[in-house]
């Protein structure tokens, strides 16, 4: 759970790596971005900055802020019912970001600080993007990805988004933020 004002600083913060990326972002997709803490009330070790530009039947275009070390946690983006999962690429814009996926392990796992956190982390396969760098993740893989130390901004694109339906290895986590006074 996360407090009002909570989100606006997390929003607040979204928007200077925005700038600092060079992305100009609209004052009403400032009030747009989703702050996601997946229900871990961890924000900053395991949480997201979202700001969706387009989502259809088709396509999905968003923008991801991620701050210094912070973990989007593992899932898939699963077939259901014949229909393919969500194919997404992410690209580096600014900064560094470890992403994880099923495979053979190369190199070591960024875990540091990540604490409890780190046992429902299992995907291994380490590709480090960084600014101008991309990767495709195909439907029904596992991933995680991670923030390096100054935090990272990353365009995603994608066929439909369907958050609702994404598998967490982490049976807690809530994809959609719950807002407390």
């Amino acid at each position: 759970m996360l407090t009002r004002d909570e989100i606006a600083a997390a929003r607040q913060q979204a928007v200077e790596y925005f700038a600092a990326a060079g992305i100009v972002v609209t004052e009403k997709e400032k009030q747009e971005i989703e702050i996601a803490d997946f229900g871990l009330g961890d924000l900053y070790r395991m949480g997201l900055e979202v700001l969706v530009y387009i989502n259809t039947e088709r396509v999905c275009a968003k923008e991801l802020v991620m701050f210094p070390g912070q973990t989007c946690p593992e899932h898939i983006h699963p077939t259901i019912n014949g229909v393919p999962g969500k194919e997404e690429t992410f690209r580096c814009r600014w900064g560094k970001v470890h992403l994880y996926v099923d495979g053979a392990a190369e190199g070591n796992k960024y875990l540091d600080g990540l604490g409890e956190h780190a046992a429902y982390l299992q995907c291994a396969k380490e590709i480090v993007l960084m600014p101008g760098d991309q990767y495709t993740i195909m439907p029904d893989t596992n991933h995680w990805f991670r923030a390096g130390e100054e935090g990272a901004v990353v365009s995603e694109f994608s066929t439909r988004s369907t958050d609702e339906l994404d598998r967490f290895t982490d049976p807690g986590i809530n994809r959609f933020t719950v807002i407390s006074d």
